[in-house]
């Protein structure tokens, strides 16, 4: 099993930047890869950045060049560092952590984007 803490949620204002962060915990060498979900309401959830364990990245079309995902698989963290944000960015962001056979998930951090 894997544990995953988010943290860094909140309110920002558009154009303003925030940072998640998220630790996990327990059997964290069957990860293959960790990233961020989230999800607005009436919404599904979306992918919006994940890395391997390799340090290959992939990014949501909708946050490329604003988002950068950082992660080290010693401490069993990934970040998310959000600039330029928009209001429809406001979601519920969720970590992931990604395993042979399981997608594990975090309880999820409230981000949102207003004036």
């Amino acid at each position: 099993q894997v544990q995953l803490v988010e943290s860094g949620g909140g309110l920002v204002q558009p154009g303003g930047s925030l940072r998640l962060s998220c630790a996990a915990s327990g059997n964290i060498f069957s990860l293959n890869a960790m990233g961020w979900y989230r999800q607005a309401p009436g919404n599904q959830r979306e992918l919006v950045a994940i890395i391997g364990k390799t340090g290959s990245t992939y990014y949501a079309d909708s946050v490329k060049g604003r988002f950068t995902i950082s992660g080290d698989y010693v401490k069993s963290t990934v970040d998310l560092q959000m600039n330029n944000m928009k209001p429809e960015d406001t979601a519920v962001y969720y970590c992931n952590g990604l395993s042979p056979t399981t997608m594990y998930w975090g309880q999820g951090t409230q981000v949102t984007v207003s004036s």
